[in-house]
């Protein structure tokens, strides 16, 4: 193995890696955008709401990341006469949609769990529905939301990786482009992808855990340690080196 090599090619991984954590955060922020209106959605008592929110989460999480990259990618120009000037916009909407979809039930029953008497008490004091939501329900729900969103926004940083299905070059695409030049090692390029991934997986975990702490501190409540969510992780970063997540 040629370990030299591997190391003079480093530096090449500087711009793919801004792509992956570029789509890696511009597809969590659509998620969770899509998650909150989704989840209250679903969660509506009206029918002509709850229906087409249901369709739409139901739908994205029942067909495959990899058929929907490819549809925003290259079925959509043709059929809708859609066109993205750029393909990593197509993935990072594939992206945003699959997991904001998969999100929104986290949401859904975050805001569910919320004890009625909350509520009562909210009506008593002559609340709207939007200050009732705004005051009373998301402060409570939100610090429940945050181990779950922390475990999907990891999924979809593995996902990011199948972006490179679509042309996209990500640390994935330059990491089997590079492992198949002269004189280089495509083991040793993605054991590289696969530490990155890794510390990225872990950043995204320390983060969401302060998250969790302020929020909870917010409601005088002590956050507990994640279970089990070390090996989560680390699988997280080897399986985002072989494109997981689909």
């Amino acid at each position: 193995m040629d370990f030299q090599a591997v190391i003079e090619s480093l530096p090449r991984y500087g711009e793919p890696l801004l792509v992956t954590i570029g789509v890696t955060v511009a597809s969590a922020a659509l998620a969770l955008v899509l998650a909150f209106g989704l989840g209250l959605m679903t969660g509506s008592r009206h029918l002509a709401v709850r229906t087409p929110a249901r369709a739409f989460v139901e739908f994205f999480r029942g067909s495959s990341v990899v058929v929907q990259l490819f549809w925003f990618a290259f079925a959509m120009p043709v059929v809708l006469g859609i066109q993205f000037d750029y393909l990593i916009v197509a993935g990072i909407i594939a992206l945003g949609f699959n997991y904001g979809a998969y999100s929104s039930e986290v949401v859904r029953g975050a805001i569910a769990a919320v004890p009625k008497g909350q509520l009562e008490a909210a009506t008593a004091l002559n609340l709207t529905p939007a200050q009732k939501m705004r005051l009373v329900v998301l402060p409570q729900a939100w610090p429940e939301m945050i181990p779950s969103l922390c475990a999907f926004a990891i999924m979809l940083l593995k996902a990011s990786a199948l972006v490179s299905v679509i042309g996209v070059l990500d640390i994935t695409w330059l990491a089997g482009l590079l492992g198949k030049q002269p004189g280089q090692d495509r083991l040793l390029h993605y054991a590289v992808v696969l530490v990155i991934y890794f510390v990225l997986a872990w950043l995204i975990w320390t983060g969401m855990r302060a998250l969790e702490r302020k929020a909870k501190r917010g409601l005088g409540i002590e956050a507990k340690p994640y279970k089990g969510l070390a090996p989560a992780v680390a699988a997280g970063g080897a399986a985002g080196a072989t494109g997981g997540g689909s």
